[in-house]
């Protein structure tokens, strides 16, 4: 009497959800035995198996302006905090008795001062305590953590439009010969916004330069 081998399956080896399909197949192998046809389909419905796509990950999609104009805000007042301190550290270290003092290595311990704020942030999951409360943050364009060498480019490129911003009221100021022109210098940070509504994603100038993202960071719901 002819003994007919039972089918086997090496297409599912891998480990995973796919070997107990392949054990309850290899369990029965007078079924398979019986019907040729059968190992065929079977044998066919593996390939179907380890050829099936894998399912996507939602793409991250950007804040919107509101969010990230809160998120601002909201920085602004963390940062009185850290620049009270650099210039408290600042006036101690130097003895000076009034702000125009050094001026210029005050303005940059501030800038420093700023930038070890941020950069120190972004080191920790790419989020500052705004971004965390705003669900907001930092990535690059694989969705991977940003490297510390692009945010510090990142920190010095998000100047480059306020600073030509707070130049263009001097200018206007200039030209017009009021002084109270300079009032205006308070809406320079946010000019940084311009540049999102020409963005195809929204993003900031210094993010689409540099390769990297403000993205939201809560997840979706489950349905």
């Amino acid at each position: 009497m002819e003994i007919r081998q039972p089918c086997r399956f090496p297409l599912m080896t891998s480990p995973g959800p796919a070997d107990k399909s392949s054990a309850f197949f290899a369990l029965n192998p007078k079924v398979a035995a019986r019907t040729p046809l059968f190992c065929g389909i079977m044998a066919g419905f593996g390939v179907l198996i380890h050829t099936m796509p894998a399912i996507p990950s939602p793409i991250p999609t950007t804040p919107s302006r509101l969010r990230r104009f809160a998120c601002m805000m909201y920085e602004g007042v963390l940062l009185f905090g850290v620049l009270f301190l650099a210039d408290y550290l600042f006036d101690t270290l130097t003895q000076s008795r009034e702000a125009l003092m050094l001026r210029h290595v005050r303005q940059g311990v501030a800038f420093l001062a700023i930038g070890l704020y941020f950069i120190l942030c972004w080191r920790h999951g790419g989020q500052t305590l705004p971004m965390k409360t705003w669900d907001i943050r930092l990535i690059d364009r694989n969705a991977a953590p940003v490297p510390l060498p692009r945010m510090i480019l990142r920190y010095v490129l998000m100047w480059l439009i306020p600073l030509l911003a707070i130049w263009l009221v001097g200018r206007l100021s200039a030209a017009t010969g009021q002084a109270s022109v300079y009032s205006l210098i308070v809406a320079a940070p946010f000019s940084i916004f311009i540049w999102t509504w020409f963005d195809p994603e929204g993003q900031f100038l210094h993010d689409r330069l540099l390769g990297t993202r403000l993205v939201n960071a809560k997840k979706p719901a489950n349905p």
